[in-house]
């Protein structure tokens, strides 16, 4: 076989094998991607969870948040990373910095709604008022909630509040401690904006609370 003979062969074998990868490029090679699960974690937002400690001597605390149905913090202060380090005064200062752990979360609906209360928008400063020194905060607490929320709750006539406390919360965030306090007390307002007030509910009734010894405190709000 002369070369220019051997050279054309060459170049129809390139050819035909061209051919052949381009024919069959249409299809992927590589493995089909898998469907995008949806995040069965995200829900609500707690917002602005207030945590308070009131040991009875100097002490450093390890403090961890555990979602058992799923969740996530979304932000913090300080930063929690893996959780929170502290060292607590018995006055409630925190890092001789903070008066409170700040974070929020996402979380699974799992509040219940049942028992609330329908307060007329004018009225939320008075019942907030009375209704968190009634649960066990103290003044400071207290302030700390009106002085933030008061202003943000405006949009509706009447606003439905369905109290979340310790037995409700635990089965959405747990507060993990390396020193276990005497008492704690944890409340959250699940909030809904409405026009109307002729919705029927059962009155809750506020548990009791033993404000002494190490205590811990919690209020935070989810909007709806």
């Amino acid at each position: 076989m002369s070369i220019m003979k051997k050279y054309i062969v060459f170049l129809l074998l390139i050819i035909i094998t061209s051919l052949l990868v381009f024919s069959s490029g249409c299809k992927h090679t590589t493995e089909p991607e898998e469907p995008i699960k949806p995040d069965t974690t995200v829900g609500p937002i707690v917002r602005k969870p207030n945590i308070y400690f009131y040991p009875t001597k100097i002490c450093s605390i390890d403090v961890k948040l555990e979602f058992p149905l799923g969740g996530k913090i979304i932000e913090s202060e300080p930063i929690y990373n893996d959780g929170w380090v502290v060292k607590i005064s018995p006055s409630g200062k925190i890092n001789d910095q903070y008066d409170y752990l700040y974070y929020e979360a996402t979380c699974p609906e799992a509040y219940q709604y049942k028992s609330g209360w329908i307060i007329n928008k004018d009225s939320l400063f008075d019942f907030f008022s009375n209704n968190l020194i009634n649960t066990g905060f103290n003044e400071a607490e207290k302030n700390d909630f009106v002085e933030y929320w008061i202003p943000r709750l405006s949009d509706y006539k009447y606003y439905i509040i369905y109290p979340q406390y310790s037995q409700e919360i635990e089965k959405i965030i747990q507060i993990k401690l390396s020193i276990k306090p005497d008492n704690i007390l944890r409340l959250f307002y699940v909030i809904k904006g409405t026009n109307t007030n002729q919705n029927k509910l059962i009155t809750p009734t506020i548990p009791p609370f033993n404000r002494s010894g190490f205590v811990i405190t919690e209020w935070g709000v989810v909007i709806k």
